[in-house]
């Protein structure tokens, strides 16, 4: 059976091309050298462009065959040669821009022009949807939703009575939304439930009474968020995602949880509720934030952390509990030596 290959090879560009959609510089090669795809390192073959932003992978780049290497400034002595060099000032950020110019179908999540609403789904005569909007098989939605231009609902997504979907909006297969209200390009990935009522119960000896969660799911334009994460409604207030954010797969935001504008939340985290995240928060994978804390503008929270306190704007944390990581490390290196003093008793 032959591999499936699921984008197509661009056509071959110049090197000059490369360096104007990479804002970038050559340093060496020339400029009508001919590039016909992109590869990793160590898999590249003559006529491939290649990146290098991490010297872990600094034999790799001692081997690699490729045509050409985007490669940052302090880095570019370090291309053998043979290879052309382009260099630019953020080499990971460049090769994104240059790989949505050769690979544009890795980036849209339909062909202009092809929108189309499936027979097979089934959409309540009261929802209201504008113009261009694609619906896919197995589609559900209910009274009163409204579906922005441009907007694709995959295969088997549910979208709940009253929700608001912006436009040039991706909900991908098997997504559930429900109480919630979406702005323009934001890209749920499949699997995402989202404005399911949060985990609120008043617990007693004669039982656990179930809070009923009244509010609802505000997710501001631009967002991105990743398979299976789940983002519960508000019990009071709104759970609100600000401009911009991108989560990753399989993240839990609790009910009444505030994510500020422009956040990295990684896999894996737990966000429970009522807790903030200001603007420009990022947080490692497999981190627990409780509920009702701030975490400040700017911070950065180290992976498998717990968050259990207020964190000050601009720090950088890690640790159970998280603690500026300068004293993280102290920490660590104290018990390193305990355990070392102890020897084999």
């Amino acid at each position: 059976m032959s591999e499936p290959k699921f984008f197509e090879s661009p056509a071959p560009v110049s090197l000059s091309d490369i360096a104007t959609w990479a804002e970038a510089e050559i340093a060496r090669g020339e400029p009508t050298l001919e590039i016909t795809g992109v590869a990793p390192l160590e898999d590249a073959t003559p006529g491939a462009l290649v990146f290098f932003d991490n010297t872990a992978y600094l034999k790799q780049l001692d081997g690699t065959t490729a045509a050409a290497c985007l490669v940052n400034r302090k880095h570019k002595d370090k291309v053998p040669e043979g290879v052309a060099v382009l260099v630019c000032s953020d080499a990971y950020r460049s090769w994104a821009k240059v790989l949505a110019k050769l690979y544009p179908a890795a980036m849209v999540p339909v062909e202009p022009g092809a929108a189309v609403i499936s027979e097979r789904a089934v959409i309540d005569p009261a929802a209201s949807l504008e113009d261009n909007v694609t619906v896919e098989p197995g589609v559900v939605i209910g009274a009163g939703a409204e579906i922005g231009a441009g907007t694709v609902i995959r295969a088997n997504a549910v979208i709940g009575q009253g929700v608001k979907i912006g436009r040039d909006c991706v909900i991908g297969s098997n997504c559930t939304v429900q109480h919630t209200v979406l702005g323009n390009r934001v890209y749920m990935h499949p699997g995402v439930c989202c404005g399911q009522d949060g985990f609120g119960y008043a617990m007693g000896p004669m039982g656990h009474l179930k809070v009923p969660q009244v509010g609802r799911v505000i997710i501001q334009d631009d967002v991105e968020i990743g398979a299976n994460t789940t983002i519960d409604r508000g019990a009071n207030r709104d759970t609100i995602i600000g401009e911009g954010t991108k989560i990753d797969n399989q993240v839990q935001i609790g009910h009444n949880v505030v994510v500020g504008r422009h956040c990295v939340i990684v896999s894996q985290v737990g966000l429970s509720g009522s807790c903030t995240l200001e603007d420009f928060v990022a947080i490692g994978g497999q981190t627990g934030v409780r509920g009702h804390v701030t975490i400040g503008m700017g911070s950065q929270v180290a992976a498998v952390s717990v968050v259990n306190d207020d964190l000050p704007a601009g720090g950088r944390y890690g640790g159970t509990p998280a603690k500026p990581v300068k004293q993280w490390f102290r920490e660590v290196a104290a018990v390193r030596k305990l355990a070392e003093r102890g020897g084999g008793s």
